[in-house]
């Protein structure tokens, strides 16, 4: 924890200055150049159009975000009238599973409801509500669906998704590419994705994030965000909304075949994510 302080102490309060002649793109890609692992980054300031793509198209694993298309499932459910924001669950051990989140230390038929579910899984990327909203929004099959039917064309759900074997093995959980996980939270921003209500929901759920130490420590306190992480040893990558004073801008980083493995404040994927975290809020803002 002191290292990470004094990294994001270090990173926040060191000014960065751009040559007049540069443009977003060659800044991103001179930051992004050394790397070890493949990298693919989208940014795009909604107000102004303007936009930034490295391997923008290339399908990388979500990790913990295909948490998002998982939230995307269980609100067009409830929009359906299927399922209740409210409903009443029950917790059972048979649906423990472990890594990430808290409901895995409940009690045995402990009383839950489905918005407790839906926080968890996105603000602390709770395994164990993750896979049952999965279940509970009619499995990864129904979610591709979704994702097909508004125009994302790779981001997928693996995991528990008959036909995607060969998928999750190469990915995991799920699959994405910056561009298309970029496009689905924009859409979400702008009320277009199931219906306006929904998508404010939706929104509301994903400003409440507590794994903060990633780019959202790169922003100031005071500045709304959306967002959702995803890690595992060789991957991760990151989703920001950033509701800024000049413009909303959103940035989807992304990072597979990582040689840091390592679950430190000073990985490199990380120090990555702060850094172009910064980069983006002092462009856009100063």
């Amino acid at each position: 924890m002191r290292l990470f302080y004094f990294l994001a102490v270090f990173l926040y309060a060191t000014p960065i200055s751009f040559a007049q002649e540069q443009t977003l793109q060659q800044v991103l890609e001179k930051e992004t150049a050394g790397f070890h692992g493949d990298l693919g980054l989208y940014v795009l300031h909604l107000k102004t159009g303007e936009e930034a793509a490295i391997n923008a198209d290339t399908i990388f694993p979500t990790a913990s975000i295909v948490k998002v298309p998982i939230l995307v499932g269980v609100m067009d459910k409830i929009e359906k009238g299927e399922l209740e924001y409210h409903q009443k669950l029950v917790y059972r051990d048979s649906i423990k599973y472990g890594g990430s989140g808290l409901m895995q230390f409940f009690k045995d038929s402990t009383e839950t409801e489905l918005s407790v579910l839906m926080s968890l899984m996105i603000s602390h990327s709770d395994n164990t509500t993750s896979l049952w909203c999965q279940a509970l929004a009619g499995g990864g099959e129904r979610i591709n669906q979704i994702m097909e039917s508004i125009g994302l064309e790779h981001t997928r759900v693996n995991s528990r998704t008959p036909g995607r074997e060969e998928d999750w093995k190469k990915y995991g959980w799920g699959q994405t590419t910056p561009r298309e996980m970029a496009n689905l939270l924009v859409q979400i921003r702008q009320g277009k994705v199931i219906s306006p209500a929904a998508s404010e929901r939706m929104y509301r759920l994903m400003t409440k994030i507590y794994y903060d130490e990633y780019a959202l420590s790169a922003i100031p306190p005071q500045i709304q965000t959306a967002s959702k992480q995803g890690m595992v040893n060789a991957s991760r990558s990151e989703l920001v909304m950033v509701n800024a004073p000049k413009g909303d801008y959103v940035f989807y980083i992304a990072t597979k075949n990582n040689e840091d493995q390592r679950w430190e404040d000073d990985n490199e994927a990380q120090l990555l994510q702060i850094r172009i975290s910064k980069v983006l809020w002092e462009w856009f803002e100063n």
